[in-house]
């Protein structure tokens, strides 16, 4: 993953996170007011109503203004203007906040202008067994009223929170998205660390091949033609297997740098009008000689005449190459291998099938990961990094190619291309090209 979409990833990632927290803190705030609000409504209604009910009790009547006055976010001082007792105050005071839904504990005190004292009435609890660490009794008088009675409610937080559960809840959530966010960016640099220090590996390590390589060819080339050599078949023999070590070495290195091509988006594709039945005879010609010493065979089955198609011919080679070498090496009897080329409308299916060792279910899905190798069994002489199908998938994604895999163990397998056939006025304008 390049630079610039990590970095423009990130940053989308923390605006919509920043937006999200600004959203979820308006919210909550929005609602701790509304329910401040309504709180604070619930009890001017409940207390005046209780001062009312004392009043007519008495026989009195009220004040003109001024009955209810907040002291504190919690506390309210309530003016009578006649006298009245504390028992009928705890009692209108438990009718009306049950009326109103205030299931809370409140405490009461009232105003004793004899001793000019705040006369601690009760702390009415609705949970009496719950112990509450709170400060209580501490009911503060007033200096303008004569008659009056204050009420606190001590837990008055915690019953607004209770009241915003919902909004909690989603806090919570954002906060854990937000983790998730941070953590799975942390992971995407990390891998992307990872995959860079790979990619360099790869890169200095198949350049620095090359060259010992090649010098290595030109010594078991002039080895293999000096006349003492050829004179003696041991000799032969050993600096044959030399050259095709080697050989086998090279494409492994080259087979690394397609990978890097293609991790880099750098495959470049040569396209020309190839007559696909002329590329299958070179193919099958070379890979026959392979299959014959193992005294197999290959069976060919053309069903489809002058097929054309728009492909690089390095790249359309390659993956057949690697096509029919899986096919030999992942057989554990005399290899049978049967191609086929038949078209289907405006499209042309060329499969491969194999009697080899097969693929299970499990590891189908995963053979054309990169470094991905499915285990052999019993069949421990094929080598590799994993990567020729890998390579081959990834020919077929830049060709916009469909693969299809069939296989099951013990019975063999078959891969099939699907490619678009050229009409013939693409064919001239091609050609003219």
């Amino acid at each position: 993953m390049q630079n610039s979409i990590i970095l423009r990833v990130f940053l989308l990632g923390a605006f919509a996170i920043m937006g999200i927290i600004a959203m979820q803190t308006y919210w909550v705030i929005s609602t701790w007011n509304i329910n401040e609000e309504e709180f604070d409504k619930k009890v001017r209604l409940a207390l005046y109503n209780v001062a009312k009910s004392l009043a007519d009790l008495n026989n009195g009547e009220l004040p003109a203004r001024d009955v209810i006055k907040q002291k504190t976010s919690n506390y309210y001082i309530v003016n009578i203007a006649n006298e009245f007792d504390a028992p009928d105050l705890e009692h209108y005071l438990h009718i009306q906040f049950q009326e109103r839904m205030l299931n809370l504990d409140f405490e009461y005190a009232v105003y004793d202008c004899t001793t000019n004292e705040m006369l601690y009435g009760n702390y009415c609890s609705y949970n009496p067994d719950e112990k509450k660490d709170i400060k209580i009794g501490h009911l503060p008088k007033d200096v303008e009223f004569t008659y009056y009675f204050g009420v606190r409610f001590p837990t008055r937080p915690s019953y607004l929170f209770d009241k915003m559960q919902l909004s909690v809840i989603f806090s919570a959530i954002l906060f854990v998205t937000i983790l998730f966010f941070v953590y799975s960016m942390l992971v995407i640099l990390r891998q992307k660390r990872l995959s860079e220090m790979q990619k360099d590996f790869i890169n200095n390590m198949t350049h620095e091949f090359k060259t010992p390589i090649s010098t290595m060819r030109i010594a078991a080339d002039v080895f293999l033609n000096a006349p003492a050599v050829k004179a003696d078949n041991r000799l032969l023999q050993y600096a044959g297997i030399i050259r095709d070590q080697n050989q086998r070495l090279n494409d492994q290195v080259e087979k690394m740098l397609q990978l890097t091509r293609i991790e880099k988006r750098r495959l470049d594709l040569k396209k020309e009008v190839l007559n696909l039945e002329d590329i299958l005879f070179e193919i099958i010609g070379g890979a026959s000689v392979q299959v014959e010493k193992q005294k197999g065979r290959i069976e060919y089955e053309c069903k489809a005449q002058d097929i054309e198609i728009l492909a690089d011919r390095l790249h359309l080679v390659n993956v057949l190459h690697n096509l029919l070498d899986n096919a030999v090496k992942y057989c554990t009897q005399v290899p049978h291998i049967k191609i086929v080329l038949e078209q289907s409308g405006k499209f042309v299916r060329l499969s491969i099938a194999d009697n080899g060792i097969g693929i299970s279910k499990e590891h189908l899905k995963h053979v054309f990961d990169k470094f991905y190798r499915v285990p052999t069994g019993n069949v421990h002489n094929v080598k590799g990094f994993g990567l020729g199908l890998y390579y081959v998938w990834s020919v077929c994604q830049a060709h916009r190619w469909k693969i299809e895999l069939d296989s099951e163990p013990g019975k063999g397998t078959t891969i099939g291309l699907l490619m678009p056939v050229l009409r013939e006025r693409e064919r001239g304008g091609e050609r003219a090209a």
